[in-house]
């Protein structure tokens, strides 16, 4: 590395620039004075060797704070010891010795089987020495190649080499590129970790040798530790935590029986009425007021694509199921957006309630759709009120979130200018938060509707009608054909509704 004199910098800060070094690295200060001093004579990447960096590795990444770092060289570092473990003490040849031991067992066995056919004559006395025969080649083959394995030690041993000199090479040259970086993002915010900590060190340390030292126990030696094999468990454990959520949920359901009827009985008369709206009205009607509708929303392009869509779902015996999936995903989509957006404003305005209902949402949406299913049918039961229910707990998070969103974008100044011209809190969320946050909150409703009716074939498994059971149906029966008909149907049913509620762009 060229030596560069920090006195080159302009003689003004090259002092005050010294000691903000030093207060940053701690040790080394001369050293990294005239590093960093010649890295910040231009902008980007410029190489160095830090020698310390290349003999500890990921240790001094974590003395120095650089976490991120210290991970990703931990596990190079552990790639290449686990190769060296395995050229010094591994078992290459297992697998085939395990190999050859099971073919041992069963020519032992086909030997006793030749000596029994021998005494009595028996007719399979030939087919059984074949058997014997190839059983002897295979045994041999298996042999060879543990043999074989077993002297590959020493190209384990020269890779493994060879990958921890890069990497340690590797770790060297980009160390004090990535401290520099560190300290700048120090001089800004002081909370940035500084300086070298023994407390760092000895935690990366620690770390460092449990990783490398278990990792090249399991790879070169797996039957010398059997904890490291399988994770130490009891399944009665399982079982008895398994006995104690059934015992919750049947306590649950006994003691709100009244209110799952009343949910369940709520939820039934709500379909009911979209359905009388979807199903027994005339299709002719409800095709005119749904193309009426994108063609006001999207315009005459949509309508068109609208138009064609209905007529695949009528020619080919789907409308009336479409019809079906849609009163059902309306009344998820009309329950979640009527909850979600009065909650997301409230979580909006208060910052601790959202902490407290974000954690549930991210449940709701990291919870796989299936397992939905298991509360749902143990509390209301099968059939479409569970489909309506199941449906509205998956869905429901964007439209909150969104909402959240929204109007926590909108600029500070416009509501305190609104403020300033006596706007009560009524009229700034109507006139001022909700208007400008808008396009976000419809985003949030858009994604809540196809999030729904994404579980229109997971529903079907409750007993929920609809396209869902087609498309189910052709998964029993291997229908290609027919599920991909159903798919189709269910497709165009979300871009309808898609285009209907973005509306124009």
């Amino acid at each position: 590395m060229k030596h560069v004199d920090v006195q080159q910098i302009q003689p003004e800060t090259a002092d005050r620039l010294n000691g903000l070094i030093a207060d940053f690295v701690g040790q080394g200060q001369a050293y990294y004075q005239n590093t960093f001093a010649y890295m910040m004579q231009a902008p980007g990447y410029r190489f160095t060797l830090n020698k310390v960096a290349a003999i500890l590795g990921p240790i001094w990444f974590g003395a120095r704070g650089l976490w991120s770092w210290f991970l990703g060289f931990l596990v190079l570092e552990t790639l290449a010891y686990i190769q060296i473990g395995l050229g010094l003490f591994g078992d290459l040849g297992r697998e085939f010795r395990e190999r050859a031991a099971q073919i041992e067992q069963t020519l032992e066995l086909r030997r006793q089987q030749i000596a029994a056919a021998e005494q009595t004559g028996s007719a399979t006395l030939d087919s059984l020495k074949r058997a014997a025969e190839s059983l002897e080649g295979a045994l041999v083959g298996a042999q060879d190649a543990a043999r074989g394995a077993d002297s590959t030690g020493m190209t384990y041993l020269a890779v493994g080499i060879v990958l921890l000199l890069a990497v340690k090479f590797l770790a060297a040259s980009v160390a004090n590129w990535t401290l520099e970086g560190q300290f700048v993002r120090w001089r800004s915010d002081s909370s940035v970790a500084h300086g070298w900590s023994t407390s760092r060190m000895v935690v990366a340390a620690v770390l460092t040798g449990i990783v490398v030292v278990l990792s090249m126990i399991k790879f070169a030696q797996p039957d010398a530790l059997a904890v490291l094999k399988t994770f130490p468990t009891n399944r009665d454990w399982r079982l008895n935590v398994g006995d104690g959520v059934q015992a919750v949920f049947e306590w649950t359901k006994t003691a709100g029986r009244g209110f799952f009827d009343g949910l369940t009985y709520g939820m039934r008369t709500l379909l009911d009425w979209i359905e009388v709206v979807l199903v027994d009205t005339p299709w002719p009607v409800v095709a005119l007021v749904i193309i009426m509708l994108a063609y006001l929303s999207a315009g005459a392009r949509v309508a068109i694509f609208t138009g064609a869509a209905l007529a695949y779902l009528g020619l080919l015996d789907f409308w009336e199921k479409a019809m079906t999936t849609i009163a059902l995903l309306g009344a998820a989509a009309l329950i979640s957006i009527t909850l979600g957006i009065p909650l997301g404003i409230y979580c909006a305005r208060r910052p601790r309630a959202f902490a407290i209902v974000r954690p549930i949402l991210d449940f709701m949406q990291s919870m796989p759709s299936f397992v939905y299913l298991i509360p749902v049918v143990a509390f209301i039961g099968s059939g479409k009120p569970a489909g309506v229910v199941a449906t509205m707990i998956f869905g429901s998070p964007p439209v909150i979130r969104f909402t959240v969103l929204g109007l926590q974008q909108v600029p500070e100044t416009v509501r305190e200018a609104a403020l300033a011209f006596g706007a009560t809190p009524r009229y700034l969320l109507w006139r001022v938060d909700l208007p400008l946050a808008h396009k976000t909150i419809m985003a949030g409703v858009n994604q809540t509707i196809l999030m729904s009716l994404a579980m229109v074939v997971v529903a079907s498994l409750i007993g929920a009608k609809g396209l869902g059971e087609d498309v189910l149906e052709a998964l029993q029966y291997a229908a290609a054909g027919q599920g991909i008909l159903a798919g189709l149907a269910i497709l165009f049913c979300a871009l309808i509704l898609d285009r209907i509620v973005a509306g124009r762009k």
